[in-house]
């Protein structure tokens, strides 16, 4: 039975006709205080998320903010008083928001080609951080973050939250807990979405910067893929091009060079096959998971219908032959945490980053699933310009990463 702690009554505890309940009288709509304190590094869209979430999900809250972007800072400010009413603490250095005694953990969302050099100031601090994915852009900087992470004695927590969609984290359940489809044997990811938004300085419309667009936005689903395959890429060949998006844009005298549609297949380890379709330019977004085993077929879907007032569509297919159970669901979270981001992925998230700040053990990537995702699609990008495939194990060992990835099964 859940603890009153347990409860939480959020649509009551905060409706305006409940005022007349005083503090004193309150019991199962008294929120709990916040334990921790965090420190948002890049307030852009993902930071802005960050931090209403964190707010949202209440056993920390946000104490302060730096960007070098003062247009982010002030934006990122007036959007926060939608959440509270304190006043935030504003730094005009990197090292002095890092330092701070006054808060407890550091979220990093700057841009992917900054993210070794503010990992290397914030380390300093000895403080737990949440570092945005992908974990870095090139191989090089991932694995020296890897380095890093392996000495550090506070937990570094890598932002790959797909995996706590509320789909992807129930098709997980059913497949690696429950072993619904025996033993899987292939593995198939696909998303259709529009094309990268507007950044500061546009960083993600080139590849040198983001680390082209699978690594950037499909480690989502490499580690995605590479838990539900449960062994390490032995062998990527990708194709793809940039047919629609961003061909004529250019900034400072460079073209944009990042993939807009790309088919990228991975041979496992241990016989699983894998294959991830991607395209950049669909009027809305959607994101499929279909995996087949010796037992049957497992479906997940996620749609987002931008036409229709952003309504969230979400789906699992469990198909048995004529001795098992087929069944359908559709996975949710209750609507004010679906609503605050990337489906209540990020919620879920900060409860697990939290849960490390306790001292609890939790399934949220490390820096050496990280690591194994950024190898993933830097492989998929290197075969996409090579026309060949990509033999991971190879770049395992030319790079010296054995030792810095998840342990083999």
């Amino acid at each position: 039975m859940a603890t009153k702690k347990e409860l939480r009554l959020r649509h009551m505890e905060e409706a305006p006709f409940f005022d007349f309940v005083e503090p004193k009288d309150r019991y199962l709509f008294e929120a709990s205080a916040p334990r921790y304190r965090f420190n948002v590094i890049g307030t852009g869209t993902i930071g802005q998320e960050h931090m209403r979430v964190t707010e949202l999900e209440g056993r920390a809250q946000i104490h302060g903010l730096f960007d070098s972007s003062k247009k982010s800072l002030s934006v990122a400010q007036h959007i926060f008083k939608d959440h509270s009413d304190r006043a935030l603490v504003c730094y005009d250095t990197l090292e002095k928001a890092c330092t701070d005694p006054a808060a407890d953990a550091l979220i990093i969302c700057t841009p992917n080609h900054t993210h070794l050099d503010v990992l290397q100031v914030a380390v300093r601090s000895g403080k737990p951080i949440l570092l945005e994915k992908p974990m870095a852009p090139t191989i090089e900087d991932a694995k020296a973050i890897a380095e890093i992470a392996r000495d550090y004695s506070a937990p570094i927590q890598v932002g790959l939250q797909y995996r706590y969609k509320a789909t992807y984290a129930e098709a997980l359940y059913e497949i690696l807990t429950r072993g619904v489809l025996g033993s899987v044997k292939n593995v198939s990811m696909a998303e259709h979405r529009p094309p990268f938004l507007d950044k500061v300085g546009q960083w993600n419309k080139f590849a040198a910067k983001s680390g082209g667009t699978l690594v950037e936005k499909c480690c989502h689903y490499f580690d995605l893929m590479n838990r539900v395959a449960g062994a390490r890429p032995a062998r990527v060949f990708a194709t793809g091009s940039q047919a629609v998006n961003f061909t004529d844009f250019e900034q400072d005298g460079q073209r944009s060079d990042i993939l807009d549609n790309a088919f990228v297949t991975i041979d496992y380890a241990n016989g699983v096959r894998g294959s991830f379709a991607l395209n950049m330019f669909s009027p809305s977004f959607y994101e499929e998971l279909i995996v087949i085993g010796d037992e049957g077929r497992l479906k997940a879907f996620e749609e987002i219908n931008t036409f229709q007032d952003d309504t969230l569509s979400t789906g699992i297919d469990i198909l048995h032959g004529e001795t098992g159970i087929s069944r359908q669901i559709s996975p949710r979270y209750v609507d004010r945490i679906e609503r605050s981001g990337h489906s209540g992925a990020t919620y879920i998230e900060h409860e697990k980053f939290v849960d490390l700040l306790d001292g609890k053990t939790t399934d949220a990537a490390d820096c050496a699933q990280g690591l194994l995702s950024v190898l993933v699609g830097a492989a998929a990008e290197m075969s996409v310009k090579s026309g060949q495939p990509v033999d991971v194990s190879k770049l395992i060992q030319d790079h010296k990463l054995e030792d810095l990835l998840p342990e083999e099964k």
